[in-house]
């Protein structure tokens, strides 16, 4: 196995520094420039998607914007941003639950970017609440597909030419519910802490290969996640059987009907801390990035959770990538 250090990390990446500052409010700001970094953004019609196309490109970043279902109204609202300010946003048809939409675009995305991505930010995802024994197959695959399988999917058609080039940054959004659990959330939680375990273990193997991944932990913010999740909901309780409805009347009588009311944080706030980490040198991006001005639950387990993997695994022959992740 071959050994790597920090130092190899940052010599290996032909990525730029740039000053890191922070604001009163304790959120981080967006870096001076992204330009010359190419970004591949999944669920850009709305949320942390659509805002961070936006801030990347401002920043001088060349985006691909993908979403599916195109022609949409989002994408055209979209581009006409992108023509009104000069900015350089492609907007690219992927549905991550299709194989081959997902290699196709990225190859595009490739082919316009002129090799490698130096970005890709596994943004798109779906929401899902009520009790477990509720959530029949069909919610599951759907849950699973999506939010874990489809990020796999657009990793392993990105990663070939980024570890070819000995550099690259994935982003995975994940959420605090990707380390705590809140009863009655449906399949989110699971779907969250499965991407926070094949996030850490990819950071790991891709070590020796000068890719980097970072993890976002987002609390919550004011997107449409509610409304999709709501509709999402509807379809489910309408095919719940009334059995299993009673056994937990409370709980499935509120699936549907939440608006995310009461949550008024920036949703920039994601976006500014990938731009932040995007510009800093390889070597030097953390693994996880909790974000949200409001508590973090999940900051103590990410801290216990780095101290138990140096420490059961730092001595092994897996050592050098475990710390060039951790330290």
């Amino acid at each position: 196995m071959t050994k790597l250090t920090r130092r190899d990390l940052i010599a290996a990446s032909a990525a730029s520094a740039a000053a890191i500052a922070t604001s009163k409010a304790g959120a981080s700001e967006a870096p001076a420039s992204l330009k010359g970094k190419s970004f591949l953004v999944t669920g850009g019609s709305s949320g942390f998607g659509h805002a961070g196309a936006l801030l990347y490109a401002r920043l001088g970043a060349k985006v691909f914007a993908t979403m599916r279902n195109l022609p949409r109204p989002e994408a055209a609202e979209l581009a006409a941003t992108a023509k009104a300010e000069q900015l350089d946003i492609t907007i690219l048809p992927l549905d991550v639950t299709k194989d081959d939409q997902v290699l196709k675009t990225v190859r595009e995305a490739e082919r316009l970017a002129g090799g490698a991505l130096d970005v890709v930010i596994n943004n798109a995802g779906i929401g899902q609440s009520g009790p477990i024994e509720v959530q029949d197959m069909a919610a599951m695959q759907l849950a699973f597909d999506t939010n874990v399988l489809g990020v796999q999917r657009v990793q392993r058609a990105t990663l070939p030419a980024m570890r070819a080039r000995k550099s690259g940054l994935i982003v995975n959004i994940s959420s605090q519910l990707g380390r705590v659990i809140v009863p009655s959330g449906g399949p989110y939680s699971a779907t969250k802490f499965a991407l926070e375990a094949l996030s850490e273990q990819l950071a790991y193997e891709l070590a020796p290969h000068g890719v980097e991944v970072c993890i976002i932990q987002p609390g919550g913010y004011p997107t449409k996640v509610w409304s999709n999740r709501n509709r999402y909901n509807q379809e489910l309780k309408a095919r719940i059987d009334p059995e299993r409805a009673k056994g937990y009347a409370d709980l499935v009588a509120r699936m549907g009907t939440e608006t995310g009311g009461g949550r008024n944080a920036d949703v920039l706030d994601v976006p500014r801390a990938i731009a932040e980490i995007a510009a800093l040198p390889a070597g030097r991006r953390p693994l996880r990035r909790a974000v949200h001005p409001g508590a973090k639950p999940q900051e103590a387990i990410n801290r216990v959770a780095a101290e138990t993997q140096v420490n059961w695994l730092g001595n092994s022959p897996f050592g050098p990538w475990i710390k060039a992740v951790h330290d």
